[in-house]
């Protein structure tokens, strides 16, 4: 029975994707919430893509800027 070993270099580079993603999946949540997108919410909650979903999501697909009508009046 052979055990394996874990690289040294792995733990830094899972906690570094984990803090590059975490905000980004955040925010696109937040967004997809706010804009009633829920479909979008179910995606970027069950995929994890390390944050290349989530920043299509928010610059592309959320319309960044645009305000719903009731934050109008």
């Amino acid at each position: 029975m052979t055990t394996t070993q874990i690289p040294s270099w792995f733990p830094p580079v899972i906690v570094t994707l984990l803090i590059w993603s975490l905000p980004w999946k955040a925010v696109a949540l937040w967004k997809a919430a706010r804009n009633n997108h829920i479909a979008w919410y179910i995606i970027l909650t069950i995929v994890n893509t390390i944050g290349i979903l989530e920043i299509f999501y928010i610059f592309v697909w959320s319309k960044p800027g645009e305000k719903k009508s009731a934050d109008k009046e």
